[in-house]
């Protein structure tokens, strides 16, 4: 009786291990293959001067800092750079229309197509960058607004976000016309003039849109690029954003009695407030890697994994805690596989020796495409019920309030595009679907089209991803010309699937 135990024991224990073999062997051999498409030759891109162009681009500070900017009578730094882009980029103004969206500096550009059947494209960018925190002025390499270029690098504040991406646009689309190409397809292009506050001028141009009734083949944004070295297995990778996080903010706030520091009470409102806060941080929302653009993702990755993390992957049934474990531990991917929780801003005594009757926490969600808003407040609503004294309410950040974005497909012809240029610029690396963490002017292109894609074709190292927003923000030379080139191989390729 116990030998047939242990047999029977034996033979499940083999079938285990070899189901968990057979699965491992198989993860990522069933990615989600993009239309294969042959790459264009493009036009004669000059790199040296298109950095030279890059770091004019980057001496007209067209800062925003809070929704509305830029004010009446602070608009003048764009009103410079229209000027300028004319001046420097006069074939690609002489063949396309130029308006301004009503109500702001948003420009919007139409290069009449051939065929008036076909859907037009629409490229996006925008003109506005963030300010930089002048307690880090010593720490550049090179001045935040000088454009400089040393050692192979344009510096300045939107070498990265996103004026590299709307000069490479420039560059692209001028060589073009200077070459005297004539598109089938309409080609729109839209500069949004305040991304990093709100994006209320591509929202006004996508509206312009819909009611003239076009709808894109594809809206394509800045968001991800090819990367030379990927979070998830340290080699290059190319990453096509076909989705953005959602933005939400609440505010925890607790009430209790105040009084005199010296005769603290217990349970103050601090103290409740840090528990409700605790309870966020040790208590995520939860990760769901079966669904795109995720699953995608990690099996597109798994060719360069170790056969224990395939392992683990591929029998989430059964190493699902570690796996948790493992990619929290990363920020960034934490951030790809989850609603992210940041406690940013605490509010609580107005003097050191004054017991607060109030205590608030400001709490900044971005959401993940498989959540929703009503998820996160009861997921917040249920973690903190036995706090007394405790509400929630929704943020004013005047910005940003809004869910995840829709999730575009990647069986059509423009995934294939991106696809294919993303992976002849990383020779030959893997390319797959990604979410992008933060927000972009593309997520109003929704409302006109399914195919909405976030890619920049350029190669960034490791070193420099903490430029976006932060201190030291460069592009290398070789980047300026790579984007430039693989915008116009965009258009090219394209133009060519009628």
């Amino acid at each position: 009786m116990v030998k047939n135990i242990f047999i029977a024991g034996l033979i499940i224990i083999g079938l285990l291990m070899a189901v968990i073999f057979v699965r491992t062997v198989n993860y990522g051999q069933q990615t989600a293959g993009a239309n294969v498409i042959i790459v264009p030759d493009a036009p004669e891109i000059d790199a040296e001067q298109a950095a030279i162009n890059l770091g004019e681009a980057i001496r007209y500070q067209t800062t925003t800092l809070i929704a509305g900017d830029p004010r009446t009578g602070q608009e003048q730094p764009w009103l410079d750079f229209q000027d300028w882009m004319q001046a420097t980029y006069p074939a690609f103004h002489a063949a396309a229309r130029k308006e301004t969206v009503p109500g702001g500096h948003t420009l919007l550009f139409t290069w009449q197509g051939r065929d008036p059947e076909l859907k037009p494209l629409l490229l996006m960018a925008h003109q506005d960058v963030v300010p930089v925190n002048m307690g880090t002025l010593n720490d550049w390499d090179a001045p935040p607004f000088s454009g400089d270029i040393q050692n192979g690098y344009v510096y300045g504040r939107g070498t990265l976000d996103n004026k590299g991406a709307l000069v490479g646009l420039l560059e692209a689309l001028n060589a073009l016309a200077v070459e005297d190409f004539h598109p089938e397809r309409t080609i729109l292009l839209m500069l949004g003039h305040d991304e990093e506050v709100g994006g209320s001028g591509a929202a006004a141009g996508i509206q312009l849109l819909k009611l003239r009734g076009v709808s894109p083949i594809m809206a394509l944004d800045e968001g991800s690029m090819v990367l030379k070295a990927s979070p998830l297995t340290g080699r290059p990778m190319g990453l096509i954003g076909i989705a953005e996080k959602g933005y939400l903010t609440l505010n925890l706030t607790v009430s209790a009695a105040g009084g005199h520091s010296s005769m603290p009470r217990q349970d103050s409102a601090p103290v409740l407030l840090a528990r409700a806060l605790i309870a966020l941080d040790e208590n995520q929302m939860p990760l769901d890697l079966s669904r795109a653009p995720v699953s995608t993702l990690l099996r597109a990755s798994a060719g360069d994994m170790s056969f224990s993390t395939r392992m683990a992957l591929a029998n989430p049934w059964l190493f699902g805690p570690l796996i948790d474990a493992q990619i929290s531990s990363s920020p960034t991917a934490n951030a790809m596989v989850r609603t992210t929780t940041a406690p940013t801003m605490l509010v609580g005594s107005p003097k050191e020796n004054v017991l607060a009757q109030r205590a608030s926490a400001t709490v900044n969600f971005r959401i993940h495409p498989n959540d929703t808003e009503a998820d996160i407040i009861a997921h917040v609503e249920h973690l903190t019920k036995d706090i007394p004294g405790l509400s929630i309410t929704r943020g004013r950040s005047g910005i940003r309030g809004f869910g995840a974005s829709p999730v575009s497909p990647t069986d059509n012809v423009p995934y294939g595009v991106l696809s294919s240029i993303a992976a002849e610029i990383g020779n030959g690396a893997p390319v797959s679907p990604s979410l992008v963490l933060g927000a972009t002017d593309s997520r109003y292109a929704s409302a006109i089209t399914d195919n909405v894609y976030r890619f920049m074709p350029a190669m960034l190292a490791p070193e420099d991803l903490g430029g976006f927003h932060g201190t030291n923000e460069r592009l290398t030379v070789e980047n300026v010309g790579q984007l430039a080139r693989g915008y116009a191989q965009i258009v090219l390729a394209m133009d060519q699937e009628t």
